[in-house]
């Protein structure tokens, strides 16, 4: 409500306010002559003007000054739509279905990219020789030859780890 209040021009307000003032009377159902019809707020909001909408803002904060227990149903959602609806920054980024194609479409970039890593894998020269098994209990054979790191490491007494083997 903020938005339309700070989005509306002042002047040509002033102006439209007093042409469209509304007679007081005790029932809700003789409301002002509407710019449109309350009934059909949610269908012609965002056609209406700023100016017009501002109207229609106007009008529906006067009726909710009286008792809502008066107001009639078309009335209550009139000013539910004008206060929470689907308008202006509450309207919706993006339309239905957007998320599936949002998914789809990182699924497929997941995809090339696997595939793009497989080709550069295959590609690639062959893992270098002091990555193997063998190489890695001959490296902690010598750390024990060599009484490698004898406080906390391989060499130290009751040390039950792996040491250099990895896999």
């Amino acid at each position: 409500m903020q938005a339309i209040r700070l989005a509306r021009p002042r002047v040509s307000l002033r102006r439209l306010a007093t042409t469209a003032q509304a007679p007081t009377s005790a029932s809700s159902s003789s409301v002002t002559a509407s710019v449109i019809p309350l009934s059909n707020v949610e269908a012609q909001w965002e056609k209406i003007s700023k100016s017009e909408q501002a109207i229609v803002h106007r009008q529906l904060e006067e009726l909710q000054k009286k008792d809502w227990k008066t107001l009639s149903l078309d009335e209550k959602k009139a000013a539910y739509y004008v206060a929470f609806g689907p308008h202006g920054p509450r309207a919706p980024v993006s339309p239905p279905g957007q998320g599936l194609k949002v998914f789809l479409a990182t699924m497929g970039l997941v995809g090339v990219a696997g595939l793009l890593t497989l080709a550069i894998r295959s590609r690639a020269p062959p893992p270098p020789k002091t990555l193997t098994r063998e190489w890695e209990e001959a490296t902690n054979e010598r750390a024990l030859e060599q009484k490698l790191n004898p406080i906390h490491g391989i060499s130290s007494e009751g040390y039950s780890g792996k040491g250099f083997v990895t896999k």
